[in-house]
Parts: C-alpha cells; sequence; structure tokens
C-alpha cells in the first residue's frame, strides 16, 4: 500500500489505462501515464476504448503485441514484428504493474531516493568555471537563440560549461534541500540550454521561459544556476509596467504623461521626495483615475483643471471615498506644481477635513468558530492563532522565522517584540513542526511557515498563501487580530499606553482602539439611564 503524509494508506489497484494491477498514486500507472502526456486520446482501432494512442492503438494493445511478438519469434526481431500484430491483437492477457519492460524482465526494487530500477548515482564531481583561452568573437553581436527547437537527443553532455552547470545545482540543491524530481528536471533544462554554449554568451529570461515551461521544467530553479554561474540576464518585464500601462489607459495624451511621470516619482523616489512602497503607488493611482478619466473628457493637460473642477468632482463623493481621493489629488497636484507643470494648484485651500473613524465592533462567537472550523492543516491553525491571540499582522507572520521561536523558554518574537507563548500557541506551533519535519526535512528554508513553493527556496511564504484559508470568512485575519486588540482593551480598560506597550502599536491607532472600546464600555450604562424611571 502507499502511504501518503496525512497516514493515509491508498490499496493496489488496477490502472485505468492498461489495466495492470499495482501499487501506485493516482488513476493511471507511470508507464500509462507518461505514455498519455506525449500521445493524443481517441478511440483504439484495437479494444475500442477511449485512450491516447499511438498509430491508432492504445497502450495495452501494444503490450498485448509485444507480449505475443516475444513469444514467436527471437528476443532480437521482437520489436519488428511488433506493429505487425498490432491488427491481429484478439485478446488482452492481464498483467502486474511493472511486468512489460523491453528486456522481458521485472524491475528492479526501488531504491530510496533514487527512480525506479535506476542505480545511484554518485554525486558530480567537483567542477570550476572553464578557462577561456580563447574564443571566436561574434560577427554581429549577441543573436538570440531559439532553444524552443533544440532537440534533447542531441545534447552535449561534454560541454565543460554544463558540467560545471551540474556540479553548481548538486552544491545547491543540497544546501536548500530539493527533492529528486526537481534535481532530474533542473539538470535536464541545464543540459538543453548549456549544450551549445561558449564564453561570452548571455542566456536571457525571455528566450528561455517559453521553452523550458512547455517541458514542464522548473524554470525558477534553472535560472537559480545560471545567475550562480554569471550568465543570465533578466530581462523579464516586471509587473509594474503592466499594471501601469492598464491604469493609465483611457486618459488623455497629456494627462497621461503627467500622471504616469508622478507615479514613477511616487515609486522610485526623486531629488526631494523618498520612494514609497508599491503598494501605497497603487493606491494613489486607483483613487486619482476616476477624477482623471472624466478630466479626460474635455481636457488635454492637468493645468487646464480649475478649482471649481475639483469641488464639482468633490460634491459627488462622501465620506472615506472623498477623503481618500482628495489626499490623492493633492498629492498629484502638489508634485506638478513643483515640477513647474501646472500654474496653480487647483486642490489649494480645499479642506480635507477630519476622519472620522467609525466604532470597531467585536466578532461574535458564531463568526470565529467558522473560522475555527475552516482551519483544517496545522499551517492553518497556527495561522488563525498567530492572529488570533497575538495580533499579528499577516505580513509579520509569513516574515517569522525560527529563530523568532523559543520553546525551551516558551517565547515568541513578532516583529521585534518578545510574546509569551500560551499554551494553545505551544500545542499548535509544536504540531506545525514536527509536520514540516516529516513533510520536508531537508529544506533550508528558514522561515517558520513554508508550503511546497517555498520549501525549495529560501523567501517567504506568500502573503495571499497565508491569507487564503480564511478568505471568505467573516473572521478574516485582519478582523481577527482587530477583535484580538480590541478585546485586549476591553479586558484591561481603554488605555493606550497600555495597549501600545502589548502590541507595538503607534499612538494615532492605540488611541482610535481606546476610544472603541471606550464607546462600547459606556453604551450599556446609557441605556440603562435611559430605562430607569
Amino acid at each position: 500500500m502507499s502511504r501518503y503524509p496525512n497516514g493515509y494508506c491508498k490499496p493496489a489497484d488496477s490502472c485505468d489505462g492498461c489495466l495492470a494491477w499495482g501499487d501506485f498514486s493516482g488513476r493511471l500507472c507511470p508507464a500509462c501515464y507518461m505514455f498519455g502526456r506525449g500521445h493524443a486520446a481517441d478511440v483504439c482501432v484495437g479494444c475500442r476504448r477511449v485512450q491516447p494512442l499511438k498509430w491508432d492503438f492504445c497502450r495495452l494493445c501494444w503490450c498485448q503485441a509485444r507480449l505475443d511478438a516475444q513469444a514467436a519469434v527471437d528476443r532480437l526481431a521482437a520489436e519488428v514484428d511488433v506493429r505487425a500484430r498490432l491488427n491481429v491483437v484478439r485478446h488482452h492477457q492481464l498483467f502486474f504493474m511493472g511486468m512489460h519492460h523491453r528486456n522481458g524482465s521485472a524491475p528492479a526494487p526501488r531504491r530510496r531516493g533514487g527512480r525506479r530500477g535506476a542505480p545511484h548515482k554518485p554525486p558530480p564531481a567537483p567542477a570550476w568555471r572553464p578557462n577561456a583561452d580563447w574564443r571566436q568573437l561574434p560577427l554581429f553581436g549577441q543573436v538570440p537563440r531559439d532553444y524552443g527547437r533544440l532537440d534533447p537527443s542531441g545534447v552535449d553532455l561534454t560541454n565543460p560549461w554544463l558540467t560545471w552547470a551540474k556540479y553548481l545545482a548538486h552544491r545547491l540543491a543540497e544546501a536548500r534541500g530539493w527533492g529528486r524530481n526537481i534535481r532530474f528536471a533542473v539538470n535536464r533544462g541545464l543540459a538543453l540550454l548549456l549544450t551549445r554554449y561558449v564564453e561570452g554568451d548571455v542566456i536571457r529570461h525571455s528566450e528561455i521561459f517559453t521553452p523550458l515551461r512547455s517541458r514542464d521544467l522548473p524554470v525558477g530553479h534553472v535560472i537559480t544556476v545560471l545567475e550562480e554561474m554569471g550568465i543570465f540576464e533578466d530581462d523579464s518585464e516586471p509587473s509594474f509596467e503592466g499594471w501601469l500601462a492598464g491604469r493609465l489607459e483611457g486618459l488623455a495624451p497629456g494627462i497621461r504623461s503627467e500622471t504616469e511621470r508622478w507615479t514613477r516619482v511616487l515609486r522610485d523616489g526623486g531629488p526631494r521626495s523618498l520612494p514609497r512602497r508599491e503598494g501605497t503607488v497603487w493606491l494613489y493611482l486607483n483613487r486619482v483615475r476616476p477624477a482623471l478619466l472624466e478630466w479626460s473628457n474635455s481636457y488635454d493637460h492637468l493645468r487646464e483643471v480649475t478649482r471649481d473642477d475639483v469641488l464639482a468632482y468633490l460634491k459627488t463623493l462622501h465620506g472615506h471615498q472623498r477623503h481618500d481621493q482628495l489626499i490623492a489629488l493633492r498629492s498629484l497636484f502638489a508634485w506638478a506644481k513643483r515640477n513647474g507643470l501646472i500654474f496653480r494648484n487647483p486642490t489649494s485651500r480645499i479642506k480635507v477635513g477630519q476622519y472620522e473613524y467609525a466604532v470597531l465592533q467585536p466578532l461574535v462567537p458564531a463568526q470565529v468558530d467558522r473560522s475555527v472550523a475552516a482551519a483544517t492543516t496545522p499551517a492553518t491553525r497556527l495561522i488563525l492563532a498567530l492572529a488570533a491571540v497575538h495580533a499579528a499582522r499577516v505580513a509579520q507572520i509569513a516574515t517569522l522565522m525560527l529563530d523568532d521561536v523559543d520553546l525551551g523558554n516558551r517565547r515568541l518574537t513578532i516583529a521585534g517584540r518578545v510574546r509569551p507563548l500560551d499554551d494553545l500557541t505551544m500545542k499548535l506551533l509544536l504540531d506545525w513542526l514536527k509536520h514540516r519535519r516529516n513533510r520536508w526535512p531537508n529544506t533550508a528554508n528558514l522561515h517558520l511557515l513554508i508550503n511546497i513553493q517555498t520549501a525549495t527556496k529560501t523567501s517567504r511564504a506568500s502573503n495571499h498563501w497565508i491569507s487564503a484559508s480564511m478568505r471568505g470568512q467573516d473572521a478574516t485575519l485582519e478582523r481577527l487580530r482587530v477583535d484580538r486588540q480590541l478585546e485586549e482593551a476591553l479586558t484591561h480598560g481603554p488605555d493606550p499606553l497600555h495597549l501600545a506597550q502589548v502590541f507595538g502599536l503607534d499612538e494615532k491607532t492605540s488611541i482610535r482602539y481606546a476610544n472603541s472600546a471606550r464607546a462600547l464600555l459606556e453604551r450599556p450604562l446609557e441605556t440603562a439611564s435611559e430605562t430607569t424611571p
């Protein structure tokens, strides 16, 4: 029986393709799975089943024809006679998985850490960067190569650059805990890319991404080795450029160019301004875009926008929308005035007003219970506890390191602040560490929370993965964090200094939580006084 990480044992089964009985995962045996990846499905001429076909016959018919040919003639001529015997197949001999090998022998027992039947390969010999005694200079400069037309059968395994790359790949695999499949795929990708490599060539992202992805090879791991060799150039377009082009679509040419310059200054900084976070840049451009689209119907440049236009647009907004969009518009026009693009700032002396925050409301037990029920894995249960008990933000959870956990002293460091470990978090933390050790015993990632994508790297998990389990629930990770801080204010009194000391909040945020707690604590007293005669 096959043993899975969660302890479930899959019994032996029959393959849906060749009907072979054996021990494998999924619906197909490994041979039928690989056969199906290289052949299209249709109705088999022999058995009339809908299966992947090679020359109009499925793999089961091929196995039966090969068996008949081996029994009728000598083994050397069997392969020649197989195709001729396909049309006369009238029955199928059922078999166990792995019996129909070309040499007629049973597969060798599987060794741990290696392919089925393959001997254990020793690690590659140490290799270094090849010496460049001389090389032929290119006549027309660097000509882009078409790696998609390379034939895997024509790989030059004696290339010294490939030898060096395989040694570096082995070192990276040992250091970062790459599995057997990743190591094999990386070596295959390196062989395709470096078979004709010579000193001075540059391998670019735009040239190798599509060929490697079409062969299901790990692009990121191959690029890691090429970067270690110093022969890779990342010419991929950043996601910010595509997003910016989409956000500026529909604006008048003059307004578009000025807005693009302002957005880039926000992101990259300027002579008298510091760069903003990319998330802040997204918010600012998204907030000014509706107003700029409306003004693009009448104007071609920002200098044509008047104070009356701004006031007329703001009249259509209320609450936090007016507050947020006015702040973004003031940033845009202040930058344009400072750089001489407009004569007068149309947003000057327009009051933003004090933003009135609503009273924070605590979560009801039913909402919390549904989120607890949605946390079904060791990772999601630990994430839920970090947000609901320790008020950790999503980004803070993702950046937690193994060194931040002190099990002996029952302490946990979150965002530089040491917090005691309660019994619940301690138990969930031990469960996760046990699962992590069993699932990825050789990982070199020092982050506390890892997944299948980051276990073979050193980067942290994404915010999307951290919050995915609670997405769609009433009690999301952010609301659980807010509820924990509000609960502290309700339990120990609305003291901003206490909240700032416990959770590391800034002055404005701690005052907001204190005001909400004070309003919630005073509301029952006011209700009671109104009903008293």
